[in-house]
């Protein structure tokens, strides 16, 4: 592989957002990661995407994996005392009054306009149909996702400047 098709390579690496992508020829392999400053919350694995360039021979590219589905936090720890354990938590959601945000494409949660703005909505903010509750950007393309009901935001369920998918619960409004 020569030194322009690795140039290009990376410039594609670094306009995706990828984490990690791997090369690979007959018998040259090449694996690149992208480096970003450790985020605050544990990142959710990201399978690396394998990528088979026409006319260097090789297998066609696998599927991307699907991403593992968040998991539960763990439950808190029994008290010393012996007593019995604590009640588990609520899925988000899954209250009668309770209606939950899904991100309608995938993209990047942005929870403010701008990085020094404040948040569109905080947990215990009042929301009205039609405001604006976050942004998707997607392609470069900045969407705003507005609620569909009236109602008190209960749960945020996404950090700031994470990767969301199609249909990932984004907020959960309790009405």
């Amino acid at each position: 592989m020569d030194l322009d098709k690795i140039e290009r390579l990376l410039d594609i690496v670094a306009k995706s957002g990828l984490a990690e992508v791997e090369v690979e020829e007959k018998d040259f392999k090449l694996t690149v990661r992208a480096t970003a400053p450790a985020p605050e919350a544990a990142p959710q694995a990201q399978a690396p995407m394998v990528i088979a360039m026409p006319g260097y021979g090789g297998a066609p590219a696998p599927a991307p994996a699907a991403p593992a589905a968040p998991s539960a936090p763990a439950a808190p720890a029994a008290p010393a005392g012996g007593g019995a354990p604590p009640a588990a938590a609520p899925e988000p959601g899954s209250g009668a009054n309770e209606t939950l945000v899904p991100a309608p494409i995938v993209g990047t949660f942005y929870a403010a306009p701008a990085p020094d703005a404040d948040p569109f909505v905080k947990v215990g903010d009042r929301v009205e149909v039609g405001q604006t509750l976050c942004i998707i950007e997607a392609m470069k393309l900045m969407n705003e996702i507005e609620a569909e009901t009236a109602g008190t935001i209960k749960q945020i369920l996404v950090q700031n400047a994470e990767p969301v998918e199609f249909d990932q619960p984004l907020f959960v409004i309790e009405a």
